[in-house]
């Protein structure tokens, strides 16, 4: 009796681990066939419909210096969940918009920063679409470092001014003086 359910349980456990052994070798052949994917999508070739491939595609657009071809790839992937009026369902998705749209800022605060200074004023466009992109990342995950570094380094290069809550805290006019009536204070300071 011992030995049966020794055998029984050595079957069930081997039975198990073979389960195991065959679910990881299912995941190990569709991360080969991502990575191939991938790997042909840096070359430069057509992407697949992997969008891990679409983003490698976009990122070697980026790299050549073709600008429109990447900023068109990587609205493709932040504009599927747009369509759709919400954020992806999985997280594997929504990570990947959130990357495309990092990746997206940093293109155009790249370009605006390559055309110097003396394209400035045309460059500025360029500085307030990558400043949105990184705002659409944090507004994901605000504990984004990088995103928020790119933001800070957007914002430095074309800050925001808030004239109208400048004009409300200050008095318009001069200001009055009063004198108080407290015992033992003084009017004005030594």
């Amino acid at each position: 009796m011992r030995r049966v359910c020794a055998h029984a349980l050595f079957a069930a456990g081997a039975l198990g681990l073979g389960l195991l052994v065959a679910v990881q070798a299912w995941r190990l052949r569709a991360i080969d066939e991502l990575v191939a994917a991938v790997a042909q999508a840096r070359t430069g070739a057509s992407p697949d419909a992997v969008p891990e491939a679409r983003l490698a595609h976009a990122l070697a657009l980026a790299g050549a210096g073709n600008y429109d071809g990447a900023a068109t790839a990587y609205k493709e992937l932040t504009g599927a969940a747009d369509e759709a009026g919400a954020a992806p369902a999985d997280a594997a998705g929504a990570a990947l918009r959130l990357a495309a749209l990092y990746d997206l800022g940093n293109l155009n605060l790249r370009t605006a920063l390559a055309a110097g200074e003396q394209e400035a004023i045309r460059s500025l466009p360029l500085i307030e679409l990558a400043k949105h992109s990184y705002r659409e990342v944090l507004h994901a995950d605000p504990l984004d470092w990088d995103a928020r570094y790119n933001l800070e380094r957007a914002l430095w290069l074309a800050p925001e001014f808030d004239d109208g809550a400048e004009a409300v805290d200050r008095p318009s006019g001069p200001r009055e003086r009063a004198a108080t009536t407290m015992q033992g204070s003084q009017g004005d300071l030594p």
